[in-house]
């Protein structure tokens, strides 16, 4: 189960206040940056991983880069002026040729695990689509003007997360539609459901988050230290 992986690291990541790329942040002595790559490094099943950067920011990346294992696999793109579009451009640099499977994951989730990948491939080989989605816990209220309208019933309501999966084919041929037609979506799958094409769910885990505040650090820390223990 061959694949290959998009990271999107081109973000300024305004809202974790850091004053730079967030990724580059320290997460127990290491770049945030390098605990995402490492997850799929020590993946035999993954072939080659397209890092989207800002083009000044593409040596700095490589300096961290180079010091991992099996850092032959990972190559730099220019990112584009939306998350969309660097994605976009990483498509274009893996072509289709040796690409059957393509993941697109977020930098800044260092927690994701090799088991939800595993399940993500093969779940897109077999469908075309997949993403990592984990159920609602809490109750959600739609509202107006911070007036409550209505309860929403949360039964079949998920979490998205990335890694999100397709058979590269069909993530490509989103891409063009939502290009041709001037869409900006929310994420990949949403580009993939304009198609009208059926995509599963791979329930993840509540550790998979995405590291966006400065209150998300404390989080990423204590799952660390869970980890370490058991």
């Amino acid at each position: 189960m061959k694949y290959h992986v998009i990271i999107p690291a081109a973000g300024q990541g305004k809202r974790m206040g850091a004053g730079k790329n967030k990724l580059l942040l320290e997460l127990d002595n290491e770049p945030i940056i390098l605990h995402t790559l490492n997850i799929f490094l020590q993946d035999a099943d993954c072939e080659k991983v397209a890092v989207i950067t800002q083009k000044e920011e593409a040596d700095v990346f490589s300096g961290f880069i180079n010091k991992l294992k099996n850092n032959a696999k990972v190559f730099f793109v220019n990112g584009g002026q939306e998350r969309q579009h660097s994605v976009y451009n990483g498509m274009k640099a893996l072509g289709n040729e040796e690409c059957s499977v393509v993941l697109v994951h977020d930098g800044a989730r260092p927690f994701i695990k090799k088991e939800v990948i595993r399940q993500l491939v093969k779940t897109a080989e077999e469908t075309g689509a997949a993403i990592a989605a984990v159920p609602v816990k809490d109750t959600i209220k739609k509202a107006d003007c911070l007036q409550v309208k209505e309860t929403v019933e949360r039964s079949n309501l998920w979490q998205v997360q990335t890694p999100q999966a397709f058979q590269y084919n069909v993530l490509w041929k989103a891409h063009k539609r939502a290009i041709e037609e001037d869409f900006l979506g929310t994420d990949e799958s949403s580009l993939v459901e304009r198609l009208e094409y059926p995509v599963q769910i791979v329930e993840s885990d509540y550790d998979n988050i995405k590291l966006t505040t400065p209150e998300d650090l404390y989080f990423a820390e204590a799952i660390i230290k869970k980890r370490a223990f058991s």
